[in-house]
């Protein structure tokens, strides 16, 4: 069994949302062995098509720039080069993220570009399963579950690699109670 422990980030705007889809800009993600070794790590910036100027508040928030945006391929390339990455080897896996949002915005990415989802499955929400296991009642972030942890967070937040990383070293703090 290998887990892939994905981060994504995904445009953005300051205020009211209503009306703007998200779309992926940025795909970060560790594969860790059935020992929870980490074996090798993905990352691409992601061209959006809908949306494809980053607000302001989005090139903020993320560090990422407009350059990196528009040097990079579309979703549908992007994606079927990580889907291609997930599989390369056949094992048994599954997916983990902080929250489901994430998956959500695979799935509804993979579907505009005509690409399969299927492949999110088996999925695993390690936000919910670490609020249940701590019995919090009030969603907190990864960064303050890791401070509650003692896990200092390395890297740039909102940087879908920084964050994924930052997520298996929760995920492998608890790797017994999770791990199938």
């Amino acid at each position: 069994m290998q887990y892939i422990v994905f981060d994504l980030e995904a445009t953005c705007w300051e205020g009211n949302q209503i009306g703007r889809e998200q779309e992926i800009i940025e795909i970060g993600a560790i594969r860790l062995d059935t020992y929870g070794k980490q074996l090798e790590t993905f990352q691409k910036f992601v061209r959006p098509l809908r949306h494809p100027s980053l607000s302001v508040y989005c090139k903020k928030l993320t560090g990422i720039s407009q350059k990196n945006i528009d040097s990079a391929r579309g979703f549908s390339q992007v994606g079927a080069r990580f889907i291609e990455w997930v599989h390369h080897d056949d094992e048994d896996y599954r997916m983990c993220s902080w929250g489901s949002k994430d998956k959500t915005l695979l799935i509804n990415d993979c579907l505009h570009a005509g690409l399969e989802s299927d492949w999110l499955d088996p999925y695993r929400d390690i936000k919910a399963q670490y609020h249940h296991l701590k019995g919090l009642q009030r969603k907190l972030g990864l960064k303050k579950c890791l401070q509650r942890e003692g896990i200092e967070f390395d890297g740039n937040h909102h940087r879908a690699l920084d964050d994924a990383r930052n997520l298996a070293e929760l995920f492998l703090r608890y790797f017994d109670l999770w791990a199938d």
